[in-house]
């Protein structure tokens, strides 16, 4: 039995409820290891990528031996890492004789492995072989555009995959709207066969189009790299539709005395007070009536008229 411990200071409650389940999920952070032999390409990628992604990456340079994410019972010290940094998100580097420059992404849900995929680098280019304008180089922490072209991430399920994972590991945090100005970088990745992806990381360049919206140049600033995929692991379909379970951000209230009936259709009652019917003065403009009252008051008319008339002729005998 694993033991439950509750937090006895109020640090410990404020890293416990950041890190609970929320209903919009911020940022997914990423972990980056080394394995036990990387070699220079390898290395230069992962800490460009912890350059590119700084504030939502966690990058350990100790030397990994127990990991192992295609075999059994490698899991184990990744899903460690995972909960003791709570990333959601790993880039796992190696390099050997039968898979040299090699990269594992991965994907968790509730810190245990969500899906796997292998890949190569081959004609990497660093960023520091690119030359441009520092003036339009990209703002760290900065929101990215992620372009994918090809038909393959359409029809390959090895390239949907790895679509989804990219996109997991680039965009930072889910935002509703977005300024324009502050866009400043984009990702573009081009299927170059069924198993072949070039990468590559592009500055936005603003410039005058005549109308509201900028005309957009890419300027390549780095890293560059063709992936080539090896091995792949999809999810469990258990697991994978626990994690797709979502709750509705704004649930709605429940609106009294309403309800729907499959053939009426909307239904309320309404709540009408005790009417005291014998104390009310009904109204009622009805012609008949007007043409009586107007009668009643001539005859009242005429009466008095007829009794004054006889009281002068007293007075006057």
């Amino acid at each position: 039995m694993n033991e439950i411990r509750t937090p006895k200071t109020g640090k410990a409650k404020r890293v416990l409820e950041k890190r609970a389940p929320k209903l919009v999920e911020t940022g997914k952070k990423t972990l980056i290891l080394h394995g036990t032999k990387t070699s220079a390409t390898v290395s230069s990628f992962l800490m460009e990528l912890h350059r590119l992604k700084k504030g939502g990456a966690i990058k350990y340079s100790r030397r990994n031996e127990n990991i192992r994410p295609f075999e059994a019972g490698g899991e184990t010290s990744l899903e460690f890492f995972s909960q003791k940094t709570d990333c959601s998100i790993f880039v796992y580097g190696s390099h050997t004789k039968k898979r040299p420059d090699n990269l594992v992404l991965g994907r968790m849900y509730d810190h245990q492995v969500y899906d796997l995929i292998e890949v190569g680098i081959e004609n990497f280019k660093s960023l520091l072989s690119f030359s441009y304008d520092k003036k339009i180089a990209p703002h760290e922490g900065s929101k990215p555009f992620i372009c994918f072209t090809g038909e393959g991430f359409e029809n390959v399920q090895e390239l949907k995959q790895l679509k989804e994972v990219l996109t997991d590991l680039f965009r930072g945090e889910v935002v509703d709207n977005l300024n324009l100005t502050g866009v400043d970088r984009a990702y573009v990745c081009s299927a170059i066969s069924p198993d072949k992806v070039f990468l590559t990381h592009c500055a936005l360049k603003l410039k005058k189009s005549g109308t509201i919206v900028p005309r957009i140049e890419l300027v390549e600033v780095g890293p560059s790299m063709d992936l080539v995929i090896r091995r792949n692991r999809l999810p469990n379909e258990s697991l994978k539709k626990e994690a797709m379970r979502t709750s509705k951000d704004n649930p709605k209230k429940k609106v009294k005395n309403v309800v729907q009936d499959a053939v009426l259709g909307k239904q309320g009652k309404i709540y009408v007070p005790d009417q005291k019917i014998e104390e009310m003065q009904l109204v009622d403009k009805s012609k008949g009536l007007k043409r009586e009252r107007k009668e009643a008051k001539l005859k009242q008319k005429e009466e008095a008229e007829e009794t004054a008339s006889k009281k002068k002729k007293v007075s006057a005998e």
